[in-house]
């Protein structure tokens, strides 16, 4: 009997859905996040009687062929990369990104790593750095006599000097692009690094065309809607009970033909 593995297929499908929907639910507050959807396929046929086979005499033929799946796998995980809103903060550190492109970030190693969350502090030299030290490429580094800083739309950074009435500039943001964003490997810490999936970083200034613009004091909130994903855990949920109910049937037919005597 097929059911039973065909029946636990689903249950397994369905518990990585919950997964994904859960990690969701958890992340609801988390600066830049985005959230995620599992995608299904089917499992490969057993053909019993193939569609076009001769079914006898020269022109009859099998019209539909008799295929019995094997049940559901996981076809991948990906990405909504949709727009989250803006949340003011009053921090003119923080940095939101409004339409398409990510800060990119040095780790230690050296390696660059790309991340929606602006939510930038100055290091004790000044440097523009994320909450756990990683340093805002291109550098850049406020000095300690500046009385205020502005960022433009297009990510021109600005200071005010004690006594001087015109504000100089001290650095560019820059933001990165990717063909296919979703391929983009998610790191932990609110980072994401290239894969071959994602494509090579195309790199721009905030406001160039197909790059967004950036607002100062702002942050980017999750894009995560509870109702839309409390509705996707029930149906994830009933699923999930319906497979084990087909679980508990092929038990009972199996129960009911080892009592035959």
């Amino acid at each position: 009997m097929r059911t039973l593995s065909i029946a636990s297929t689903g249950m397994l499908a369905q518990q990585t859905n919950v997964d994904v929907i859960s990690n969701n639910i958890a992340n609801m507050n988390t600066t830049g996040f985005k959230r995620q959807r599992a995608a299904f396929q089917d499992l490969l046929y057993q053909q019993e009687s193939r569609a076009g086979a001769s079914a006898g005499g020269d022109t009859a033929r099998v019209p539909t062929g008799i295929q019995i799946g094997a049940g559901v796998k996981t076809g991948g995980i990906y990405r909504i990369t949709e727009q989250g809103p803006p949340n003011p903060t009053g921090n003119r550190y923080d940095i939101a990104v409004q339409g398409r492109g990510y800060f990119q970030l040095t780790l230690p190693d050296g390696e660059t790593a790309f991340t929606r969350d602006g939510s930038f502090q100055l290091s004790d030299q000044g440097e523009l750095v994320t909450a756990d030290g990683f340093p805002v490429q291109p550098g850049i580094t406020v000095p300690a006599e500046a009385v205020d800083v502005s960022i433009s739309k297009t990510g021109q950074v600005q200071i005010k000097l004690a006594g001087q009435p015109d504000m100089q500039t001290i650095g560019q943001l820059q933001l990165a692009t990717f063909v296919n964003e979703a391929g983009l490997e998610a790191r932990g810490g609110n980072l994401l690094v290239e894969t071959a999936a994602s494509g090579v970083a195309n790199v721009a200034s905030p406001g160039d065309p197909g790059f967004g613009t950036t607002m100062q004091g702002f942050v980017e909130s999750s894009n995560v809607n509870p109702v839309s994903e409390i509705t996707a855990l029930i149906t994830a949920q009933r699923a999930y009970e319906m497979n084990s109910r087909v679980v508990k049937t092929a038990d009972e037919m199996l129960s009911t033909t080892s009592q035959l005597r």
